[in-house]
């Protein structure tokens, strides 16, 4: 007996020190008492107490026919430490009503003393049962309610009555269930793939567990019940912790109470953590798409019945239809399932026939066939042979129905035994909230895109291939595509590419980033920017590829991962790439001449004094729906420009994409001109007025206008994230990337007038800004910055790091 436990005996009614909030208080801090353990013990401490409590409440008041009921988690047993206590005092309906709120009182004030959260109710059988037949949720309850104490027979017929109205009126109670599940998941969003999931809420949640029990009773259906015990007990372990932790009752893993909560299950870190909750939260969501899948089935054959009956008359309904789909595979009642004569265990790629199949007809597969081909189908040789191959490149070709068919084959462990390097991403979480899958995920979501894009390549299998592998090598340390490149070659042997081909892939997946970094974050106009891309893609087939697959990988990352802005970039690097691998020798620097309106708006900057600029909008348009604007200045040379002008641009809810900065000297020695050409975005969808962009930058750089000050206001204003402190900034110098200036890249969390800053920082070193090239995805931007000394040469490698050391402390 623990020491809890004696002291819950030696004082039940927990009316003084040694009662039930010492004794709860012992439990909760029992480092050996954990998981279902610490729920019942903590559930039947509970129960000792309002027992004793109802006692003495039914003596007071002399109520007599009633009895206290635990409904939902606690009629479950499953009480985690802060989970509110759901009550039912129910009633015969002899007692008079002041006798009933007596007892009631004397229940309901004790509990609320000690500080728990209660959910009661006072009722009669009839009036129970009358509720549940209105309130869905609350004949939920009641599936599971549980005597604490007082009259059993009460809750006998109550419990009888509730579940025989669930089951006379399953048809029509399960599709309203089904449908409050689907609000609650695109309110709630899918668990697995959530960084601060909600546990109980979210889509293969702690709800969902109690949906599919609530399902079973009905009788119309059952959840597969292989691992979902577990996967309940390690999501009710997961929220045990966060209770204990936050000392709240909570269902949110928020990311800053994650490692203290993976600390307190004996997990690694804060990742071990989530890929566990994804695993319970995967076999949760996997069972609840199969058991809704066999209530829409059952409920459209007792639909059917009666019509059959009287087309058929006496005679029974003829078995289901079985049309074939391939080679042991067959159509039936709406899914995918085994043919009659299939033997798995003859027939190593039937499990990637059968998938295959299923997906280019749009089918769901039976979780009978597929547990049956996990059961007995044998190894596949290594490597492949070509059969196998086209079997899993047609799969990965069919599309949006690839993730279901995937995710069912994944769930019987069919993944990992043919392609056993998928154990490590899979259910691995991606920490960048830019993504919106889990690694595993995103790698089928790519495959979904390029599906589309194949029509484009002349390799559509090499494309394929390359989606599903691209990022395989997350879950590894080091850079993920160099080691991605590794496991991709392996995979690729394994799977029966020649040598030829799985050089392609490795070079794919080494590169797969190759193309979206360099064309937001490089000078494209500089020559060796091009000559970099040309020699390390080596061909135009695999160029042509790796910009399909660039394509998809960002789709598939999240929707401010792509945007019509990037996809130009891409294009314009695509297309520059591929004429030098045509042969074509790679083009020279342009002559620095302006443009007719760049020389109009020079002339007129030098005749005033004062900056002249003009704003335009682009026909392109981001995903996220901002306005693209292009924005040209030219300023007479004087210090402080870009800072100004970066800063007026921020102040008016512009977000730089891309600037391009060159000083012009005017013929006839007229004088030397700085012009800016930008390309921003209007955060809110409408363009400033070009008026008060012009007042704003000459109040900038005449300094009338405190650009810093406000720009730390509007920063002040933004809601920051409580406890959670992004990593520090840090600036480095980029060797080898243009003969013509210093590169200078800037990795920091994006902040209103980051820009602004790092022109101030850039001014203060004494360099000149030749180019700037901004990428920001989510909460991190990237900036690069090509830079030159006054005279217009590129910095020695001690005066470059010293403007790196220097920029890096300004932004600290």
């Amino acid at each position: 007996m623990t020491s809890a436990e004696e002291t819950m005996q030696d004082d039940p009614a927990g009316s003084g020190p040694g009662g039930y909030a010492e004794a709860r208080l012992r439990l909760l801090q029992e480092e050996s008492r954990s998981g279902p353990s610490r729920r019942s013990a903590l559930s039947g401490l509970t129960d000792q107490w309002l027992n004793a409590q109802f006692a003495r409440a039914a003596r007071e008041s002399g109520v007599r026919g009633a009895a206290l009921v635990a409904v939902g988690g606690y009629g479950r047993a499953d009480l985690s430490p802060r989970s509110d206590l759901d009550l039912l005092l129910l009633h015969d309906g002899k007692a008079r009503p002041a006798e009933l709120k007596a007892l009631a009182d004397l229940l309901w004030y004790p509990v609320w003393d000690l500080g728990l959260a209660l959910d009661h109710s006072v009722r009669t059988p009839a009036e129970a049962r009358k509720t549940a037949a209105e309130d869905l949720k609350a004949h939920l309850g009641l599936l599971d309610a549980r005597l604490v104490s007082g009259d059993a027979g009460l809750l006998a017929g109550l419990r009888t009555s509730v579940l025989a109205d669930w089951r006379n009126q399953a048809a029509r109670r399960l599709p309203q269930l089904h449908a409050l599940c689907r609000e609650r998941a695109e309110r709630a969003g899918e668990l697995r793939f959530l960084l601060e999931p909600d546990l109980k809420e979210a889509r293969g949640g702690l709800r969902d567990v109690t949906v599919l029990r609530a399902v079973a009773a009905s009788w119309l259906a059952d959840a597969p019940r292989e691992g979902l015990a577990e996967a309940r007990r390690r999501l009710l372990d997961a929220r045990d912790a966060l209770h204990l932790v936050t000392g709240r009752a909570t269902d949110r893993l928020s990311l800053q109470e994650q490692p203290q909560v993976a600390a307190r299950l004996g997990l690694l870190d804060a990742d071990a953590l989530l890929r566990e909750v994804y695993e319970a939260a995967r076999v949760v969501a996997y069972a609840g798409d199969v058991t809704w899948r066999e209530v829409g089935r059952v409920l459209r054959a007792r639909a059917a019945r009666p019509r059959l009956r009287g087309l058929l008359g006496t005679r029974g309904a003829t078995a289901p239809e079985r049309a074939p789909l391939a080679e042991g595979v067959v159509e039936s009642d709406g899914e995918a399932v085994l043919a009659l004569a299939a033997r798995p265990d003859r027939d190593p790629v039937l499990p990637l026939r059968f998938g295959a199949a299923a997906a280019q007809a749009g089918l769901p597969v039976s979780l009978h066939a597929v547990r049956r081909l996990a059961a007995q189908a044998r190894p596949l040789p290594v490597p492949w042979p070509a059969e196998a191959r086209e079997q899993l490149l047609t799969l990965l070709g069919a599309g949006e129905p690839t993730v279901g068919v995937w995710e069912a084959l994944e769930a019987e462990g069919l993944i990992t035994r043919l392609l056993p390097d998928w154990e490590r991403v899979r259910c691995r979480p991606q920490h960048n909230p830019v993504h919106t899958w889990t690694v595993d995920r995103h790698l089928i979501e790519t495959a979904v895109r390029a599906s589309a894009l194949t029509r484009r390549v002349g390799r559509p299998d090499l494309l394929l291939m390359a989606a599903l592998l691209h990022d395989i090598g997350k879950g590894w340390p080091g850079d993920h595509s160099v080691v991605g490149e590794t496991i991709a070659r392996d995979m690729a042997v394994r799977v029966g590419f020649d040598a030829e081909d799985t050089a392609v892939l490795g070079t794919l997946v080494r590169h797969h980033l190759l193309l979206v970094d360099t064309a937001t974050r490089r000078d494209l106009d500089d020559p060796a920017t091009v000559t970099a891309v040309a020699r390390a893609v080596g061909s135009t087939g695999t160029l042509e590829i790796l910009h399909a697959l660039t394509e998809a990988d960002a789709l598939a990352t999240g929707p401010a991962a792509w945007s019509t802005w990037r996809g130009s970039l891409v294009a314009d690097l695509v297309r520059r790439v591929a004429a030098v691998l045509s042969g074509a020798p790679p083009a020279e620097p342009e002559p620095d001449l302006p443009t007719a309106e760049q020389e109009r708006l020079a002339l007129e900057a030098l005749r005033t004094g004062e900056p002249v600029l003009t704003l335009h909008a682009r026909e392109e348009e981001g995903e996220d729906g901002a306005v693209g604007v292009e924005l040209v200045v030219a300023v007479p040379d004087q210090p402080g420009v870009l800072p100004a002008v970066s800063g007026v641009l921020a102040l008016h809810r512009l977000t730089v994409r891309a600037a391009d900065l060159r000083f012009l000297e005017l013929p006839d020695h007229l004088g030397e001109v700085l012009v800016l050409r930008w390309r921003v975005a209007a955060e809110f969808g409408a363009l400033p007025q070009a008026a008060r962009l012009w007042t704003d930058l000459v109040r900038a750089l005449d300094g009338t206008l405190d650009v810093p000050g406000k720009l730390a206001g509007r920063e002040a204003a933004y809601p920051r994230r409580r406890g959670v402190v992004p990593p520090p900034p840090r600036v480095t110098v980029v060797p080898d990337v243009s003969p013509l200036a210093t590169v200078l890249e800037v990795r920091a969390p994006d902040a209103v007038g980051l820009l602004h800053r790092i022109g101030r920082a850039l001014e203060s070193a004494g360099v000149r800004v030749r180019s700037a090239h901004v990428s920001t995805l989510g909460a991190n931007a990237v900036d690069t910055v090509y830079v030159v000394d006054p005279d217009g040469k590129p910095l020695p490698p001690p005066a470059a790091a010293a403007v790196a050391s220097q920029v890096q402390a300004a932004l600290t």
